[in-house]
Order: C-alpha cells, then structure tokens, then sequence
C-alpha cells in the first residue's frame, strides 16, 4: 500500500478476493499458483541480493562483524540483550520456516516418493533456503545500507528503504512490494491448503469445507486491516500452540523417524535405491501407504 499508494481497505478486499478465486477453485488451481510464484520471486529476490552484495563486497567483513558484536556483545550480555536475541530469532525463524510446527508435512507428503526418508531431506532443504539463505539475503540488504541507524522504520519499509537506495526505487520499493505481496499471497493459499487437507481427514461434508473457505477469506481481509504489532503477536502465539502440540507428538513417534532413516541409510550404503516397506519398522502400524504391496515404489522404479 505504502509502494503504490493504494488505500489498505482496497488493497485487503483485492487480496481477499483473489484468495476467494483461488481457494474456491480447487487444490489443483493452488498447486499451480505456488509452482509459479514462488520460485520465480524467490529466485528474482536472491539474484537482486547477490547484485547488491557483490556491488558492496568490500563491506561483507564488516557486516560479520556487526551481527556477531550486536549479537554476542558484552554490553548485549549484560543487559540481556542475548536472550532477546535468542529469543526473536526463535520466533522470527519459526515464522521463516516453520520447522517443528508440524505444518511443512502436509505439503510434504503429497510427494509420490519410494522412501519417506527421501522426502523429509529434501524438506530440511526448504528449513536451510528460507532461513539462510533468503532471511541472511534481507539481513545484508539493510545491514549495507546503513539506512537501520537513526530511522524509525522497521519491516518491509525498512528494507525497501535500504534496497532503493542501493540500486534505485523501481526494484527496491516497486519490485520489493510485489514480491512481498506475491509471497504472502503464496503463503495464505498453501496454509489454507493445510486446513482443507485437515478437515477432509475428518469429514466429507463439503458445507463445512465452504464455512472454513469463507472464514479464511474474512481472516485474510481482517488481517490486511490490522496493525503489525497484532498480527505479529497472533502469530507469534498460535505459533508456540502448534510448536508444543508438534513437539510432542514427536517425543512419541520420532523412534519410527530414525527407524526410517537407518532403513534409508543401509540401503544406500548397500548401493541400492531405497525402498520403504513400513512393515520393516517394528510396531509401526495402520500405513496407508508403503505397504508389502509397495504400488508407489513400484511406479517410481517402472
């Protein structure tokens, strides 16, 4: 809204509406959606960071420096600034990639792999793209720019500040907004797509499916509406409930995990490419899908 001088209220019913197009039309259309977007922007957002820190090579040592001194510093010690820190960055790095939320599988596990263990490390790959590579990309951004000190601005406005004043407002206001807008409109479709996997699970009543459809829409226009600092703290909180809810339906299924991942591992190293049969996992019971009559592993192979 700020970029292009759009009114919120107008900018909140476009994206609702566009929300409403994609979610009424099917998980298909959602796919196609994400497959487009975000690689794409992700790949455009990357490549414009590469440009700014190679132009600005000569002040990477220092940038190093600056986040450890900030980060580890005597003074951040003392004054407690190091467990804020640990702090946010729990918090901002959940939000970045959701790993231990338990979200991230229900996309996974659409992939028609012949071992879960293939899918789950391709999946840490996300956890290390999102994190280090296009939040380390946003850090060097502002932190070049020095545009940080002595400024009240802060998120998306501070980085497009520190772009635009690197390589010009076009890409670093203009472009910047679109391919925030484009990734949390991705993001709204794939987590609605969560939801809707969920209820299906529970109940074929496609009344229900429509009530949650309409209720996401709603969301996405009340939450275009509300300040930062709100949507921050919901998120932050209904965050930490999936977080423990997760964690510790991993205390009691993680020993399938790595018993997955030994299986994974010998047949690797017996040169072999990995098929799962759940049945060589004691006590693992009630699979759907990997059983003796592995139909998956066998398409893969054939």
């Amino acid at each position: 809204t700020n970029a292009f001088g759009i009114n919120p209220v107008i900018m909140g019913i476009l994206l609702s509406v566009l929300t409403a197009l994609v979610i009424f039309g099917g998980v298909k259309r959602i796919a196609k959606v994400s497959e487009v977007i975000v690689p794409i922007f992700a790949t455009a957002y990357i490549l414009v960071a590469i440009i700014v820190i190679v132009l600005n090579f000569k002040t990477i040592p220092s940038i190093f420096a600056l986040i450890f001194e900030n980060a580890f510093g005597i003074e951040q010690f003392a004054a407690g600034g190091l467990g804020f820190t640990i702090m946010q960055g729990i918090k901002r790095g959940l939000f970045s990639n959701e790993a231990g939320m338990g979200s991230a599988p229900n996309a996974a596990a659409t992939a028609t792999v012949s071992h879960p263990v293939k899918q789950g490390l391709t999946q840490t790959l996300g956890v290390f793209t999102d994190t280090i590579v296009i939040c380390s990309c946003t850090a060097f951004i502002v932190l070049i720019s020095d545009n940080y000190a002595g400024t009240t601005l802060t998120g998306i406005e501070l980085t497009q500040s520190a772009l635009s004043s690197q390589i010009g407002v076009v890409i670093g206001t203009y472009f910047l907004a679109i391919c925030t807008f484009l990734f949390a409109f991705s993001s709204i479709v794939g987590n609605y797509y969560y939801g809707q996997t969920n209820i299906e699970f529970i109940s074929n009543n496609k009344g229900i499916l429509n009530i949650f459809r309409s209720f996401v829409v709603l969301t996405v226009f009340i939450g275009s509406q509300a300040s930062i600092d709100l949507v921050w703290n919901l998120a932050d909180l209904f965050m930490a409930f999936m977080a423990v809810i997760n964690l510790i339906a991993i205390l009691f299924l993680g020993k399938y995990a790595f018993a997955a991942l030994d299986d994974y591992s010998r047949q690797k190293k017996a040169g072999k490419d990995p098929i799962f049969k759940s049945s060589t996992i004691p006590g693992l019971k009630n699979t759907e899908a990997w059983n003796d009559n592995n139909d998956i592993a066998d398409e893969e192979i054939g």
